[in-house]
């Protein structure tokens, strides 16, 4: 499903330069320009009032606007917005002059659903939500409201990718790839306890193991002890031998 189109009031303006744009801020109005679809450049001035309605709204550079321009329609998609680097107020706003022929990039938003149909959050698990949108490429005219992906079976560490968000015809996303979107993470008690399990395991196994190299220390001495008396024993024996000679 497109988007639906808003619409905006404009004024044409004659001037451009700071002065101009100076001039129409103090009028309550914002300056701007509508270029694009190999057609001139038209200088154009909207409310500043109704732009930061339009701002305020999420799908503002995503959704298509019919700019009343003295009587005339233009149907644009906003590019840009300049605002005050203090106050954050418009200063300047850029818009695309498009058609049903028109092929732009565009980020569309990334919405979930049934979260408590999945095993991976009910037990505790973190939505890692990678991408909260997809740049696609499509017609200026058929722009996604948004892509929706279905949480139902996720468990931890299960992903969805993009395959899976069944894109309409004509979108395509910018990155190649089924590339990944979601997925579901283990949380940090949950690492902690396996990590817990893990070290338990090893002192159990290196414990095990103790006691057998402790056995075979004690067999090494006695064996080692008993050439050492062997040795002794026979030193008496040479001291005859020696008287025999005298």
């Amino acid at each position: 499903m497109s988007q639906n189109r808003t619409s905006l009031a404009a004024n044409a303006r004659a001037k451009a330069g700071k002065g101009a744009a100076r001039a129409v801020r103090r009028t309550g109005n914002i300056p701007g320009v509508i270029y694009g679809d190999n057609k001139e450049p038209l200088l154009v001035s909207v409310s500043d009032k109704e732009l930061r309605l339009a701002l305020g709204k999420k799908s503002f550079f995503t959704q298509l606007c019919e700019l009343n321009v003295d009587g005339a329609k233009h149907l644009v998609l906003p590019r840009d917005v300049q605002l005050e680097p203090v106050y954050d107020r418009p200063e300047h706003v850029d818009f695309l002059r498009v058609s049903d022929k028109t092929i732009i990039t565009v980020g569309v938003p990334l919405r979930v659903i049934n979260e408590k149909a999945s095993p991976g959050l009910t037990k505790g698990g973190v939505l890692n939500l990678i991408r909260h949108e997809v740049e696609v490429y499509c017609k200026a005219t058929d722009i996604p409201v948004e892509f929706v992906a279905d949480l139902t079976g996720l468990d931890v560490g299960q992903t969805i990718h993009i395959d899976a968000l069944n894109l309409p015809a004509g979108v395509k996303p910018v990155l190649q790839g089924d590339f990944t979107v979601i997925t579901i993470v283990a949380p940090s008690a949950m690492k902690s306890s396996d990590d817990e399990t893990a070290t338990a395991a090893a002192a159990t196994a290196e414990g095990a193991a103790a006691p057998v190299a402790g056995a075979a220390a004690p067999a090494a001495a006695k064996g080692a002890a008993a050439p050492a008396a062997a040795a002794k024993g026979a030193a008496p024996a040479a001291a005859p031998a020696k008287g025999g000679k005298k």
